[in-house]
């Protein structure tokens, strides 16, 4: 069970504060960072630090060790929020020398996204929608089939989805207001016929337990609190197991967030089969998914084999005019 919060507590409890005021004022949002920080806050004040200056290299690195990371990208967030924080205390004249010198972990493995395929994305939703109340979570199958779906049929983020609130929802133009996301921008996502029932069906369902206000979180538990992204996924990880999914090689178990991967992948595979140039909408789609240009959607877009099949049917019809005016 994870410890209450009650706030920073040690020696660099001022530095802190003023490091994530410094970057909030910047339009960071900072919410991971934070966590990582208040990880740290914890371990200095269990060591009875007593000033920032005697944090050590030695104990950043005791620190790292305890906080086991076994992916690269995940100690490196860890470690880099930790040298950021000390940069910034040494910039700011509150520090002399940073005491992280340890280097960040190399990369060896790209992980591949598993792509839930429309029939493994319906097993989703069903079983999840069977899921019974707990005395914590009232309408708790409605509320992880409606999360699912709108992590596979639109793409958001999970933290998207926790902290929608009823007010966001735009049932007459069918348009969901994203508020204050990542980059802590805010955009609106369309959403057709088939989601806006399910929407509807969810609210309809809780407005039968209790009444309902436009402040209210879409998912929520008894205690009126969101249901936390954490939550969803390990409800995601719980679930996977029904879903009767065959892994591919080179790739491993499917992650919540590869639904979004799932959405992006599904979208380029569509226009490719309607006649569509991928390139005239690449924009389109980063703009929907709340990315700052398309090179970060790239990411998102898997090479799969009709994926594969379509490119390489583009590029042939490209070139055999250009082939045939070759002197032979």
């Amino acid at each position: 069970m994870s410890r209450l919060w009650t706030g920073f507590r040690s020696a660099c409890t001022d530095g802190i504060q003023a490091f994530l005021a410094y970057k909030r004022a910047l339009g960071r949002q900072y919410r991971a960072e934070e966590k990582a920080l208040r990880l740290f806050d914890r371990f200095l004040a269990e060591h009875r630090i007593t000033t920032a200056a005697e944090v050590t290299p030695v104990m950043i690195d005791e620190f790292l060790s305890s906080r086991p990371r076994p992916a690269p990208r995940s100690y490196n967030h860890l470690h880099g929020t930790l040298a950021r924080f000390f940069d910034w205390m040494i910039r700011h004249e509150r520090l002399q020398c940073s005491p992280v010198r340890s280097k960040p972990r190399r990369g060896t493995r790209v992980r591949l996204p598993f792509l839930l395929d429309p029939a493994a994305a319906r097993r989703l939703f069903n079983v999840a929608g069977q899921l019974p109340d707990t005395r914590f979570t009232t309408c708790r199958g409605s509320s992880f089939r409606t999360i699912f779906t709108l992590l596979y049929g639109l793409g958001l983020r999970v933290g998207e989805v926790e902290r929608l609130r009823i007010s966001d929802i735009d049932a007459t133009r069918r348009v969901l207001h994203i508020r204050d996301t990542k980059f802590a921008k805010s955009r609106l996502v369309p959403f057709g016929p088939r989601i806006d029932a399910v929407l509807t069906a969810h609210l309809a369902r809780r407005a039968q337990q209790q009444l309902l206000s436009a402040e209210m979180p879409v998912f929520a538990k008894r205690s009126g609190r969101p249901i936390s992204a954490v939550a969803i996924s390990l409800m995601f990880h719980q679930l996977v197991p029904q879903l009767e999914l065959v892994v591919p090689d080179g790739a491993v178990g499917p992650r919540v967030h590869d639904l979004r991967h799932a959405f992006a992948t599904r979208t380029l595979t569509r226009w490719y089969r309607n006649g569509i140039d991928p390139r005239s909408r690449l924009l389109s789609l980063a703009t929907f998914l709340g990315h700052v240009n398309p090179a970060s959607t790239a990411v998102y877009l898997t090479m799969t084999p009709e994926l594969l099949s379509h490119a390489s049917e583009r590029f042939r019809t490209w070139a055999e005019p250009v082939l045939e005016e070759v002197p032979r």
